[in-house]
């Protein structure tokens, strides 16, 4: 299972200079995303607290919405890594159902640290959909599904059982719904294990 999931994050080779830039650029964005929220922060802002020059900045991450997708990349690829080489259940070795319920557990708890970065990085809903963390993802998913005996339907399935897990739909139910992440795991355990049930 594991060889065929589209992890990303593996960084190409880099010049010294180039590879402190970015590390410099990536811890100041983390900070002020943090400290002010990422609608908040302007690239400007970033590059003067970095101390790089604005034109570095534009060209290596494009937009404001590059640069989020660069800052939550890291904690994305230890998410991944715990999936494809972690303990059961979150990793291999657990039945699927188990598997899935750490899985939404799991990600529960990354959106409750990561949900406004990451709806600064997805842009609108179509370009979540299309990246490259939720390819890897609906993979995942997908592949716990048929191993669980859902088959042909597992491919449509695994984007329904990643709906919830939006930063948007999250964010909507954390917020406007007052849903804690205790019942948010919950329901999401419940709609997997009914999923799999209707296999049997």
């Amino acid at each position: 299972m594991t060889g065929s999931l589209p992890l990303f994050g593996e960084a190409r080779p880099e010049r010294a200079d180039a590879a402190e830039n970015r590390r410099k650029v990536l811890a100041a964005a983390e900070e002020l995303f943090a400290r002010c929220g990422p609608a908040n922060v302007t690239m400007d802002a970033v590059a003067a607290e970095a101390g790089v020059g604005k034109g570095t900045l534009f060209r290596r991450f494009g937009d404001r919405a590059g640069l989020a997708r660069a800052v939550i990349e890291e904690h994305e690829t230890t998410m991944q890594d715990a999936m494809i080489r972690g303990a059961a259940p979150l990793g291999p070795g657990a039945p699927p159902l188990e598997r899935l319920i750490a899985f939404g557990k799991a990600y529960v708890a990354f959106l409750e640290r990561h949900a406004a970065l990451l709806m600064a990085a997805e842009g609108s809903y179509e370009a979540y959909l299309r990246s490259r963390p939720y390819a890897f993802y609906r993979t995942h998913i997908r592949m716990l599904l048929q191993e669980g005996g859902l088959g042909a339907r597992a491919d449509y399935l695994a984007d329904v059982v990643l709906a919830p897990l939006s930063a948007t739909a999250f964010s909507y139910h954390r917020g406007a719904r007052q849903l804690s992440c205790g019942e948010l795991t919950d329901a999401h355990a419940d709609l997997c294990a009914r999923l799999l049930d209707s296999s049997r």
